[in-house]
């Protein structure tokens, strides 16, 4: 029970990763409260996850975060983790092919959501000595083809977690990253819809990894649990890649 009486806000919790998360934490016995836009499917997925609890909200909007916070404090009392999951992909376009729209709505949800979040949690987060625990991707570590803005946001949460690491290390906060490879969510199933061939696509997708395939949400929420947890207590500033070896070569 590495997360025992512990309360954890997670943004896109409702789905993937950060649903996967939820469900890795309540076993080790935080109190999960997931934040997300889709109200019905975020109320579902929270009924399925003992003292879980939905908040609908937008990461991209200021007054959606705080009262998001201050929710889970009325609640709980008290906010220990706060995962930043939330985000989005436009694929298979280079900067000539992304519109300006594209662009803004990507760093909007990727970027200025995590800034947000941790910004309206930071408070809450040093009174508890708590931790922040960011979702990049591998993209944000090496170049990615075809989805510029993209690996763009994703190289960006990885130095705002570096400097959100130093800026409150001397709190007792600590702030990491998992940089995840291709991963079995509906966001990579809805990518390879687009492919004429779809069984060539998850083909592809796995033997780009040197192990051979891609991840379960489940794993990625393993190694966000280690770095939400004592298990990682002298751990921050770091950006773990979650990525079946991709980025060794």
């Amino acid at each position: 029970m590495r997360l025992s009486n512990q309360v954890a806000l997670i943004t896109g919790g409702n789905r993937g990763i950060g649903l996967a998360t939820a469900h890795s934490f309540a076993s080790e016995g935080a109190k999960v409260v997931l934040f997300a836009r889709d109200q019905s499917r975020g109320e579902a997925e929270a009924s399925k996850i003992p003292g879980a609890h939905f908040i609908r909200g937008d990461v991209t909007k200021s007054e959606d975060c705080r009262r998001a916070v201050e929710e889970t404090l009325r609640r709980h009392g008290g906010l220990h983790v706060l995962v930043n999951c939330a985000g989005i992909v436009y694929r298979g376009r280079t900067v000539e092919q992304t519109t300006e729209e594209e662009w803004d709505a990507t760093f909007a949800v990727n970027v200025k959501g995590t800034f947000l979040m941790s910004k309206a949690a930071m408070p809450a987060l040093r009174e508890q000595r708590g931790t922040i625990v960011n979702v990049s991707s591998y993209a944000g570590l090496v170049g990615y083809a075809k989805a510029s803005a993209y690996a763009a946001s994703k190289a960006a949460i990885v130095n705002l977690t570096r400097s959100m690491a130093l800026d409150h290390a001397r709190e007792g906060v600590r702030v990491n990253a998992v940089c995840p490879g291709s991963v079995d969510t509906d966001m990579l199933r809805e990518i390879w819809k687009t492919f004429d061939d779809v069984e060539a696509a998850q083909r592809t997708f796995a033997e780009k990894h040197p192990l051979g395939r891609i991840a379960s949400a489940e794993e990625v929420a393993r190694t966000i649990l280690f770095l939400a947890s004592q298990d990682s207590s002298f751990v921050t500033g770091v950006a773990l890649p979650v990525d079946g070896g991709i980025t060794a070569a």
